[in-house]
């Protein structure tokens, strides 16, 4: 069944279920909308469900930075409270406040 709605919000803090990285969401694909190679390159044992949202995350872990194409299933919105350091969060993002970003950019 196609879910009809994000959990997760542009400038939200969210982690990942089972990997150490945090990141902010910038951007949802409804469905899956990245390549099927890339797809095809996650052990099918833990191959999420295609027809849920998809968010892009400005994301970081203890030792770099990096942009990440994660399911829905596999986020938790972070409670910790702390910011994200990511170097490219000026670019589309304002000050941290209460577990969230206020987008600055336009997006299409």
């Amino acid at each position: 069944m196609l879910k009809t709605h994000a959990k997760f919000q542009l400038g939200q803090v969210v982690r990942h279920r089972k990997h150490p990285f945090r990141g902010v969401v910038f951007d949802v694909d409804a469905i899956f909308a990245n390549t099927q190679e890339w797809y095809d390159a996650i052990p099918e044992d833990s191959r999420p469900a295609k027809d849920q949202p998809f968010y892009h995350l400005l994301a970081e872990n203890d030792n770099s930075y990096y942009v990440a194409y994660v399911s829905e299933q596999n986020l938790v919105a972070d409670d910790t409270g702390e910011p994200i350091d990511h170097p490219d969060l000026p670019d589309l993002f304002g000050d941290f406040e209460n577990g969230f970003y206020p987008l600055q950019a336009q997006l299409n």
